[in-house]
């Protein structure tokens, strides 16, 4: 079973910083497109950022964002680690959200960033951002 746990939330001011990070258990993430997803209370998940997999070919480790986090959030992988961070700068009160990070078995999927494509989900980790 594909297992992913999710950590690193918490409680930050507007302007703060937090990084997410997604590990996996007894599987490699090398081989999997990753995508975190956030639900913010009353509303449906919402793709964040992606990261691609399959090492070696032309479109290994490409990024995509949503526009609300572009210049702010960035995506990155630690195959040594075998875990994918997301880094969050400049956070906004809108940010808050449960945060969760999925697998995706096509890299066409880290172009759309539909929730409904990715599995495997985690349990997720909560990111609050107030004064």
């Amino acid at each position: 079973q594909l297992q992913l746990v999710e950590s690193g939330g918490g409680l930050v001011q507007p302007g703060g910083s937090l990084r997410l990070s997604c590990a996996a258990s007894g599987f490699s993430l090398e081989y999997y497109n990753i995508g975190w997803f956030r639900q913010a209370p009353g509303k449906e998940h919402e793709g964040v950022s992606c990261i691609t997999s399959n090492p070696g070919s032309t479109y290994y480790g490409n990024t995509n964002y949503a526009d609300s986090v572009k210049g702010r959030f960035t995506i990155s992988r630690d195959s040594a680690k075998n875990t994918v961070y997301l880094q969050m700068n400049s956070l906004k009160p809108e940010d808050t959200a449960v945060y969760y990070c999925a697998l995706g078995a096509v890299q066409a999927m880290c172009v759309t960033m539909k929730p409904t494509d990715f599995g495997s989900w985690g349990q997720g980790t909560q990111v609050t951002v107030s004064s």
